[in-house]
């Protein structure tokens, strides 16, 4: 394996860790290498975030990590190959995939032109094999199986199976138990049923705590799998030992009742814990998958003067991409040729579009408006905005809060502890306790290992913060760490961005003006020629005209004027409409409209100009308009004493009116956006806790 580059952070899956203690033994396996900075493990994504002093083998990694008792998770793709026809061209791609760190192995089958490998998720990926097996002069046709897909949902399933079995047949033996007469039927001993019964439970159900635990003893360490292995283990063995003696004067003419009831009903029960954690931990995960979800599959690229639509993947950084309208933008960029409108609203949470010309960066996963552009590809795969987002998220799912350290900490040292109580309790009730003592002490002891098993401990915190930060994520919510999610209890003043937060976030008419026409007719007219174009504020427009139920005339002509506005024919008139500048251009007569529109700009609202036949006859502006919850949403904060203040780039005027309407008493307006960190930083020297809400990123 390659070795890492310098003061590089590097994310390992990790295999065979079941609880707090594992936290412990993978960080000090990881530390304990030459090069090795930190190693924040978290147990809920199963990860390991390791940072490095200088230069590490990732083989050292792995080794340290195989000597602690666990291992790293690979994954493994096949890729449909074209071009390979001979062992040598097989040999190259081998090569080729060999050279990047984390591929654990290749197969390369000539017969089918395919080739699987094996790989360490987060360090390479298919992305980085499609790009080394083309530039070794071959190509990939298709990714056939990639078993990432299927994974998770694999794993809830078997647990799911494995916990739903052992609580049958545990509730079967415990009816069995309780009501032997319903066992009359059998003619033999009914513990060998049970023993039946119980063994695949112990023997298939159970084997992963098993597994665990010896892999754990293996390396003189234990794990929260150590009780639970031990205790069902002792409640089992000795149950077996009962049922193939099944002679009271071999115990002293003691009670001989069997425990395979406890053995189940413990695996089942904590089977049943992992199966709704592995559940939780999947919703998580659908957060990550919906903003990959956003970004499209191929993108159309100009190559030697040609069209050519290519998987994104197979995208590098200086190709020339087409957008048409109404695409998403495929990666980041430089539009080079073209004008368009650009929805930015998933980063920037402002409703308008962006105005784009020749010169302007565009972003992947954002949506084209009415024009198409040719843009020059900047990032691409890893570093893209999107990219950098769901970055963002996976690392807050795998961060830690300060009160998940400490519990890491306990819990690390809680399972040796539990073990010698459990001996020390196992010993007294045997030299003390009544007879049979030693029955007492056994089920004693096994009831200290099961219910002292601190698994809420190492997990409840990490779970609830990916499935927090996760859910959090759906909704537009990107929380950076543990910590600030822990922190906002103490929140003492929120200081909410006015547009998209405090606003619906989509235009709505406000205003017609029509001098010489009825304001239903100017918007008839207006909704008219909009109804063709699917810019925002043309759909703010036709909106308006239905809700009052105008009833719109065909279009027969029909330009759109990228950052300028429209020109439509209309019941044979010709209609324009746009901003000022347009109405400029054209050298339209406003008829003295100018100041209305000024006044409107000055309200925070965007005023449309509509001419018709060369003449100016009425201003439509449009505005976000307040979000209805949100008086109940502020409302609500002051009521339990947190101090709300409105942040705005609106005029003063303007945001105190919309701050008014609200029940905000406190407005900072004004500002640019890149002052907004300084106005927050301001309220925060005033020695309050401070959080900012907005809806951008």
């Amino acid at each position: 394996m390659t070795t890492q580059t310098p003061t590089e952070k590097m994310t390992l899956p990790i295999k065979g860790m079941y609880c707090a203690a594992c936290i412990i033994h993978v960080s000090h396996a990881l530390e304990d290498v030459e090069g090795v900075e930190t190693a924040n493990v978290n147990l809920a994504t199963e990860k390991a975030t390791v940072t490095l002093e200088h230069a590490v083998d990732l083989g050292d990694l792995t080794h340290a990590l195989e000597d602690a008792g666990y291992g790293i998770t690979t994954q493994a793709v096949t890729l449909g190959l074209g071009g390979v026809a001979s062992a040598e061209s097989a040999k190259q791609i081998e090569t080729a995939i060999h050279s990047f760190e984390g591929v654990t192995s290749i197969e390369v089958d000539l017969s089918n032109e395919q080739a699987t490998i094996e790989y360490i998720p987060g360090i390479t990926g298919i992305s980085d094999f499609r790009h080394a097996i083309q530039d070794a002069g071959f190509s990939v046709l298709a990714v056939i199986s990639d078993d990432d897909e299927a994974s998770t949902p694999k794993d809830v399933k078997v647990l799911r199976n494995k916990f739903i079995f052992g609580l049958v047949i545990a509730s079967a033996i415990m009816t069995f138990m309780a009501a032997p007469r319903l066992m009359n039927w059998v003619p033999f001993d009914m513990n060998y049923l049970l023993l039946a019964l119980a063994l695949p439970v112990q023997v298939w159900a159970g084997k992963q705590f098993y597994t665990s635990a010896w892999g754990a003893a293996k390396h003189y360490t234990s794990n929260m799998n150590t009780l639970i292995a031990v205790g069902t283990s002792v409640a089992f063995l000795y149950s077996v030992v009962v049922t193939l003696i099944g002679d009271a004067s071999f115990f002293d003419g003691r009670a001989t009742d069997t425990y395979f009831d406890t053995s189940t009903a413990i695996i089942g029960l904590v089977l049943l814990g992992k199966f709704l954690e592995a559940r939780a931990k999947s919703r998580a995960s659908n957060a990550i998958k919906a903003l990959m979800g956003l970004q499209p599959k191929t993108a159309r690229v100009v190559r030697d003067g040609e069209h050519v639509d290519i998987s994104i993947d197979d995208l590098t950084v200086g190709e020339m991409i087409l957008v048409r309208p109404g695409e998403r933008i495929p990666v980041d960029g430089v539009l080079a040729e073209g004008v368009s409108s650009v929805d930015e609203s998933m980063l920037t949470g402002e409703s308008a579009p962006v105005d784009k010309e020749p010169g302007g960066e565009v972003y992947g996963a954002t949506i084209n408006g009415n024009g198409g552009f040719t843009f020059r590809a900047t990032k691409v795969g890893r570093d893209t905005m999107l990219s950098n987002i769901i970055r963002l998220v996976e690392e807050a799912q795998g961060s830690k809060a300060p009160i998940q350290r400490m519990a890491d900490l306990i819990s690390a040292y809680f399972v040796p502890a539990v073990i010698g109580t459990a001996t020390l309790v196992f010993l007294g009730w045997l030299i003390f306790g009544p007879e049979p003592s030693y029955v007492t002490a056994i089920l004693t002891a096994v009831a200290v290992l099961i219910i002292a098993c601190p698994c809420a401990m190492g997990l409840a915190t990490p779970t609830a913060i990916m499935v927090g930060t996760g859910k959090g994520a759906e909704f537009g919510i990107l929380i950076r760490s543990a910590e600030a999610l822990e922190r906002a209890h103490k929140v003492e003043v929120v200081v909410l961005d006015k547009t998209g937060t405090l606003t619906r976030g989509t235009p709505t008419v406000t205003d017609i003006i029509a001098p010489d026409f009825g304001d239903d007719e100017l918007l008839r007219l207006a909704a008219s020629a909009e109804q063709g174009s699917e810019h925002s504020l043309a759909s703010a427009i036709v909106s308006a005209a239905q809700e009052r139920n105008l009833n719109l005339e065909p279009v027969t002509e029909f330009t759109a004027l990228p950052g300028a506005g429209i020109k439509a024919q209309v019941n044979g008139s010709s209609l324009t409409l746009g901003n000022l500048a347009l109405m400029t251009q054209e050298n339209f007569h406003l008829n003295g409209m100018e100041v209305r529109a000024s006044e409107l700009s000055a309200q925070g609202k965007t005023p449309m100009f509509i001419a018709i036949d060369g003449e100016v006859q009425g201003i439509i502006a449009v505005a976000d308009t307040i979000k209805p919850e949100a008086v109940d949403a502020v409302l609500g904060l002051r009521s339990q004493g947190t101090e709300v203040v409105m942040l705005t780039g609106d005029n003063r005027r303007t945001a105190e009116a919309i701050a008014k309407e609200i029940g905000i008493d406190r407005v900072v307006a004004e500002v640019m956006p890149a002052d907004k960190a300084d106005q927050v930083i301001m309220i925060q020297n005033e020695g309050k806790t401070v959080a900012m809400v907005g809806d951008g990123i």
